[in-house]
């Protein structure tokens, strides 16, 4: 439905011959691009691309080639290199599986961040010293830096749910649910506290945080509040409307432009009524 937006097209003329876009994680001056390769598959994700078109066949084939070795990331190297590599591979895999499960190697990554999750959570809670020791003897590397700190980022929630059992489901949402500071990359506040104003680009935000929670089906009943708010701002016509603020060239607009008011509301309804079905138990 939005596949042939300016926008999309956009996106796609920027695609080189490798199947990337510039860096593939951070911006830098020193490379000749708008977009880095996770923002134009972020895009083109929400605007209805899949592993069936060409464009994600040739990104996906890319990143498979960097996650062997056969390639490599453009991006200079943050932090320390071993830590690097680990949150590189991590990236690479989570890309990679969200347009297909059929990669063994990023399947084999996200195992692995999956078994550190039962393993730090083995004792009912949260244990940091635990996570410690075993992301180390997971990856051979010391734990180091803010984002792998612990497992509340955005690449270790979307890519373990398939790799978790009910149990470690539960305790993994609760854990996520009562951090101060959310879910690294996608949303930095309480998750358990609803955002004070529905028309906002931080509940937009929320939103993208509880459209990666559902995916830890084990744990859906624990977002009937969020359902609830859903419902609550649910306009007298049966839409959604979360103001113009939410164009962020990120989870909106999906249409061409929201030139006209309708326009903004078709686009806001569609993307909440997905995570409404999803999230109804």
């Amino acid at each position: 439905m939005y596949k042939t937006t300016m926008q999309a097209m956009k996106i796609l003329s920027l695609q080189d011959e490798e199947g990337k876009w510039g860096n593939f994680h951070s911006m830098s001056k020193f490379v000749n691009t708008t977009i880095t390769t996770e923002q134009a598959l972020s895009r083109l994700k929400r605007l209805g691309y899949t592993i069936e078109d060409e464009c994600i066949k040739r990104a996906v084939e890319y990143l498979s080639a960097c996650l062997s070795g056969e390639k490599s990331i453009p991006d200079r190297v943050e932090g320390d290199f071993r830590c690097w590599d680990c949150f590189v591979k991590l990236m690479l895999s989570c890309r990679i599986r969200e347009f297909t499960a059929a990669n063994d190697q990023a399947n084999e990554i996200a195992e692995k961040w999956a078994q550190l999750i039962k393993l730090t959570f083995e004792g009912g809670s949260f244990d940091g010293e635990k996570y410690t020791e075993e992301f180390k003897s997971i990856f051979n590397v010391p734990q180091k830096g803010d984002r792998l700190k612990d497992f509340t980022n955005f690449y270790v929630v979307s890519v373990t749910p398939d790799f978790l059992g009910a149990k470690s489901q539960q305790l993994y949402m609760e854990h996520i649910l009562n951090k101060d500071d959310g879910i690294y990359y996608i949303y930095n506040d309480k998750l358990s506290v609803l955002p004070e104003r529905f028309d906002s680009l931080k509940a937009s935000r929320y939103i993208a945080a509880m459209e990666l929670l559902v995916n830890l089906g084990a744990a859906k009943h624990k977002l009937g509040y969020v359902l609830e708010w859903l419902e609550d701002n649910r306009r007298g016509n049966g839409q959604w409307d979360m103001g113009q603020s939410v164009n962020d060239k990120v989870y909106f607009p999906l249409s061409e432009n929201w030139r006209k008011a309708q326009t903004r509301v078709d686009d806001c309804t569609r993307r909440i009524s997905a995570l409404v079905e999803r999230l109804k138990v």
